[in-house]
């Protein structure tokens, strides 16, 4: 009895330093065709509680939800790093997220491409950088997965890749010129493709091939002085347009940043909690679920103060040269499978608070 025992002690320590050992067999490939500028991590790292996230991409919308990711109290033992092409703007994102607290620092950091090399893998990535970075950008999503992601395994049972696409993707919105077709999910997409859309549709592909991929069109993202009313209104009242392409009653779906982020955090949340039971990958469609018109978001716009001093613009498209009224997103599905509700509930309304 006392043999058996043993045996059984010995074959579970024996178990336990080979779990050990293989703990940190990273893929030594980069995210990028350059390599990251990281020192490799250590040839034996103990297991951990703590879980890693990688955000693929700190512009406007990765910086805000590298602030989500860190302040969520649900998700207190996650470090987030974030990959940026250059250094240049590090100073300003680190000040962005973590702000004057300094509580945040030990669980967030940067790496840039070019400079040295790190196979390091994490539990969790979000891909939220633009086409217009990329020579292929189906490629840099490719790599990212391969690369930067552990995937779902025994290990890492839940983990998540997102990925920000565009409600771009379906077009225009058809060739209806009085009706605007309603978006799901699962509408199909235009028969005629135009190179932009198939980046898209091809760096998509990559993503739900994956167990534990989410996909997320997005509608059009917005700030109050980032978006198409920017645009066409202008940063001061000198570069305002007088002239705006495309019907003034064509329909426009809407998304602030931050709700952008918090739709990817939610997904990432749902992964976490065992919400991805799908053998592949998962699209959703992602908006405020209070569309515009091109008229209506310039004139929301004149209600603030940023914009006070300018005057509706003259808009060049119409019915009569068969200009299509515009698609409208449902995102309800989205919102309920995410349990994910945007902050800010339409555009005019945070126009005019």
């Amino acid at each position: 009895m006392i043999a058996k025992s043993c045996r059984k002690l010995l074959v579970s320590f024996s178990l336990w330093h080979l779990l050990l050992s293989l703990g940190d067999s990273y893929d030594s490939r980069s995210i990028f065709s350059s390599a990251m500028s990281v020192a490799s991590a250590a040839s034996s790292t103990p297991p951990s509680a703590t879980m890693e996230c990688a955000v693929i991409g700190v512009g406007v919308l990765g910086t805000s939800l590298c602030k989500q990711l860190l302040r969520d109290p649900d998700l207190k033992n996650l470090k987030v790093t974030g990959f940026t092409k250059s250094d240049k703007r590090h100073s300003d994102i680190l000040k962005e997220v973590l702000g004057d607290d300094e509580q945040y620092a030990d669980r967030f950091e940067l790496r840039t491409a070019g400079n040295g090399e790190s196979g390091k893998k994490f539990n969790h990535c979000v891909f939220c950088a633009p086409p217009s970075g990329f020579e292929d950008y189906p490629a840099a999503v490719k790599e990212s997965i391969n690369n930067l992601w552990m995937k779902q395994t025994e290990d890492n049972a839940n983990g998540a890749f997102v990925f920000t696409s565009s409600g771009g993707i379906f077009g225009s919105g058809g060739d209806d010129v009085d009706v605007s077709p309603v978006v799901t999910e699962s509408s199909p997409l235009p028969s005629t493709i135009t190179p932009r859309i198939e980046k898209l549709v091809n760096a998509e592909k990559e993503v739900t091939k994956q167990k534990g991929g989410f996909v997320l069109r997005l509608a059009g993202l917005y700030l109050l002085d980032r978006g198409a009313h920017n645009f066409w209104l202008g940063d001061t009242k000198e570069l305002a347009k007088a002239e705006v392409g495309g019907r003034a009653d064509g329909m426009i779906n809407l998304l602030h940043y931050d709700d952008a982020a918090g739709a990817s955090l939610a997904a990432l949340k749902k992964s976490i909690k065992g919400g991805s039971a799908s053998e592949e990958g998962r699209k959703f469609l992602v908006s405020d679920g209070h569309p515009q018109t091109r008229q209506q978001i310039c004139e929301a716009s004149l209600k603030n103060k940023r914009y006070a001093d300018r005057t509706l613009p003259k808009f060049t498209g119409s019915i009569e040269n068969g200009d299509p009224i515009g698609k409208v997103y449902d995102g309800s599905y989205t919102n309920k499978f995410l349990e994910w509700s945007p902050i800010y509930e339409s555009f005019d309304k945070f126009m005019s608070s």
